[in-house]
């Protein structure tokens, strides 16, 4: 009887069969190629259309996915480790200054507290007001304000912590509204509006600082609306830097988009600062703030002319509302 010996032998226990490391390959350079274009865009403000935009809001978590890949792929494969290194550090570099304190200017005018918070229609009435009364709030701008809401919180005693107003409630998710510690006098022709309704506001501090207030809804970029929220936010009022006896112009609410959107830096670029950046605060996320899920993104914002010192930014938990408020305390030049 004899034995007949094949001429293929199995591969060696603990060392993978070259058509599967062939496919191990092929994903490995396909995710670490995929990070260092999301890396590029990130860093060269390429994004266009609805993902690439959407995808850009969690860049903070790209910085963590491509660390992880170079991780595992240091062993196996380490051209692409360090390609995934690469786009981590560039990533990254996007992100980690929104964590430091930036230097502020020399600002010693009157102080401005102002707290915005996106309602979505039903957000509970009390911790509003309890949050204008624990930060001495001077101006608020409420988002997705409607006129069920105006009533809860005129019955939660808005109405004598911050009797001055002007109102666009509507409802659904189109209102919005400044509420105010001191006599304000509605803007017309400030800018065009395009999304939800964005009134403006002049209010004089006592002491005679001039100060005005734009309160922010866009649309989100989702599908053919992405196009209306890149010139929504083109639309937006530019600082009144360098005119004599300008105001300064604060802009502050739900802007549907983050640090990591070049429309939003744009905006910035214009001669604004975004408050929670300056003190450290940016990577705090304010979306989407339900129970299960915790919020991922911040996309809610006070924008200030970049002369104004920013001593602090909280930001806090409303029940009622998938949004989170956002408190900034200013300083005037």
């Amino acid at each position: 009887m004899s034995t007949t010996v094949g001429t293929e032998q199995p591969a060696a226990e603990g060392r993978p069969a070259p058509a599967r490391r062939r496919r191990r390959r092929w994903l490995s350079w396909t995710v670490v190629a995929l990070l260092a274009l999301w890396a590029v865009i990130r860093a060269g403000g390429l994004e266009q259309g609805s993902f690439v935009t959407q995808l850009m809001t969690v860049t903070p978590y790209g910085v963590v996915l491509a660390a992880l890949t170079a991780v595992l792929l240091i062993r196996r494969n380490r051209p692409a480790a360090l390609v995934a290194a690469l786009a981590c550090s560039v990533l990254a570099a996007c992100v980690l200054p929104r964590m430091t304190v930036a230097e502020q200017p020399a600002a010693n005018g009157a102080p401005l507290r102002v707290l915005t918070v996106n309602l979505f229609g039903r957000a509970d009435a009390r911790t509003v007001a309890d949050l204008v009364r624990e930060y001495d709030v001077e101006v608020f701008t409420a988002l997705e304000l409607t006129p069920a809401a105006v009533e809860r919180l005129d019955a939660a005693g808005l109405n004598q912590l911050l009797p001055y107003r002007v109102l666009k409630a509507e409802p659904g998710a189109i209102g919005s509204g400044i509420y105010a510690k001191h006599p304000v006098t509605e803007l017309t022709g400030l800018f065009t509006a395009i999304g939800h309704n964005m009134p403006a506001a002049s209010m004089t501090l006592p002491g005679g600082s001039k100060v005005e207030i734009v309160a922010i809804h866009p649309n989100p970029p989702l599908g053919r609306m992405e196009a209306e929220w890149n010139a929504a936010l083109r639309a937006l009022p530019s600082p009144s830097e360098g005119r004599a006896g300008s105001a300064i112009r604060v802009l502050a609410g739900d802007f549907n988009a983050s640090l990591d959107h070049r429309a939003f830096r744009d905006l910035l670029d214009r001669g604004y600062v975004d408050a929670a950046d300056q003190v450290g605060k940016g990577l705090v996320p304010t979306w989407p703030n339900f129970r299960a899920i915790p919020p991922i993104i911040a996309i809610d914002h006070v924008v200030a002319d970049r002369r104004v010192a920013v001593r602090r930014v909280e930001v806090a938990d409303v029940p009622g509302t998938d949004h989170r408020g956002v408190f900034a305390e200013l300083r005037l030049p």
